[in-house]
């Protein structure tokens, strides 16, 4: 999380809609909300999505402040600080250049008022660029709001890690099956903040060899990977090996993966949980949802009734389960047009389940394996509601590209995917893998490289 050296932090309203929970981010300081964003959580608190419930939930917040005293004049906060709404005058002028009529530019100006007594000491956080743009021009200090933010792009956790080993330590590794991470550190000084369930690629000049680490007895093991392929989908590369011992492993209760698209995240999370659904009978269903975020017209724009509308929504996950089932090789059926009929058998014998994340909140899922796609576009607070609906003996899965977001307020940073492989690195029940490779086409992954 982000350290804020301010006495008095004016917040925007899209800081608010990314994370309704940031009002108790700025400890000990003044939090001021000009009355300008509280009548633009108005305007959102319509909206049957996750930007509507997050203005619902901030201005419940702020209703229940009322208890404590006159907002205006500023009320405590449980971590310590204040929160003062702020009411810009009509003598408040705006400098040359800025158009009253603009929201943005109240927000600026209840900044800019405050300076007058407060100097440097003010602080304005918002995810507008442009309205940091203006705010540095101005002289205000400025911010964006970046929760969940390390050092930067590479201290994001990758889930693995290479070190150097003798060839016969690693003819050792495969009689005896295990190695102790302590003596690993003695060959590696390098190697710093080992987590639980971290995986290794153990490098000698001529051999090589893969493990997960189990931190609790400190000792490196080798990867529990199935005999055969499932439903034709066997690993590729290491990476790919990695997220299937993490995924068929029942110990483990969460996986985050993320990759580049054509990496195989999504296509091996549906593989094994299809596996333990049909096969082994370890979950009673495959839930699988992802969120609607429009890229171009929205849900209510489309033809036919709710099932129909969700269908282009659903096809990736579509595609995915008929490539597993063979029905991608039938050429049966129409594209675009809804599941083909080995998908309709699980889901008419409740096997499987596909579905917007709009229909997940307020449930408890027991023993189900549940599939979260595309994570990167969830907020932080989105992510921890869905996963506190997992139910007893349930596995859930987060797969994304944090390279590939849509939502308009969430960054590289920012965004639920991020902030689930952060929360929960080291923790016994989850692991995490990064997928590198791409192995969709050579085309794919080509275009993953340079179309940055």
């Amino acid at each position: 999380m982000q350290k804020f050296d301010a006495e008095y932090v004016v917040i925007d309203t899209n800081v608010f809609l990314l994370d309704p929970n940031a009002v108790l981010q700025f400890e000990k300081s003044i939090l001021v909300v000009p009355l300008i964003v509280i009548e633009e959580l108005d305007t959102f608190k319509r909206e049957m999505n996750p930007t509507g419930k997050a203005a619902r939930e901030v201005i419940r917040f702020l209703d229940k402040l009322r208890d404590k005293g006159k907002l205006t004049d500023g009320v405590p906060l449980e971590n310590g600080g204040r929160l003062q709404v702020y009411i810009t005058q009509h003598e408040d002028k705006l400098p040359p250049g800025l158009d009253s009529n603009l929201k943005d530019n109240h927000i600026l100006q209840c900044a800019l008022k405050i300076r007058e007594k407060a100097g440097d000491s003010v602080l304005l956080i918002t995810k507008d660029a442009d309205l940091r743009i203006k705010a540095d021009v101005l002289g205000l200090r400025c911010s964006d709001y970046l929760p969940g933010e390390d050092a930067g792009e590479s201290s994001i956790y990758s889930g693995a890690r290479e070190i150097e080993l003798t060839d016969e330590d690693i003819d050792n590794f495969y009689k005896t099956k295990k190695i102790d991470m302590p003596d690993i550190q003695k060959e590696n000084a390098s190697i710093h903040d080992p987590a639980e369930n971290e995986y290794f690629f153990l490098k000698g000049p001529a051999k090589s060899a893969l493990a997960r680490l189990h931190l609790h007895d400190n000792k490196l093991t080798t990867l529990k990977l199935p005999d055969e392929s499932i439903y034709g989908i066997g690993p590729r590369n290491r990476e790919q090996r990695f997220a299937f011992d993490a995924l068929m492993d029942p110990d483990i209760k969460i996986v985050t993966l993320s990759g580049r698209a054509g990496t195989g995240k999504t296509l091996i999370a549906i593989a094994c949980g299809l596996s333990q659904v049909t096969q082994d009978a370890m979950y009673r269903r495959l839930l699988i949802a992802r969120p609607i975020i429009p890229m171009g017209r929205d849900l209510g724009f489309l033809p036919g009734e709710l099932g129909e509308k969700l269908d282009p929504w659903m096809q990736p996950v579509y595609d995915n389960l008929e490539l597993l089932l063979g029905e991608d090789e039938k050429g049966d059926r129409e594209y675009g047009k809804g599941p083909g009929e080995g998908i309709k058998y699980l889901l008419g014998s409740g096997l499987l389940s596909v579905e917007p994340l709009t229909y997940i909140r307020g449930r408890s899922i027991p023993k189900q394996f549940i599939i979260i796609d595309e994570t990167q576009n969830l907020s932080p607070h989105e992510a921890k509601t869905i996963i506190t609906r997992v139910g007893e003996g349930t596995k859930i899965v987060f797969t994304g590209d944090y390279y590939q977001i849509d939502h308009p307020y969430l960054n590289f940073y920012s965004n639920g995917l991020t902030f689930l492989i952060e929360r929960f690195r080291g923790q016994k029940i989850a692991a995490h893998v990064n997928l590198i490779k791409g192995e969709r086409s050579e085309l794919a992954e080509l275009a993953s490289k340079l179309l940055e």
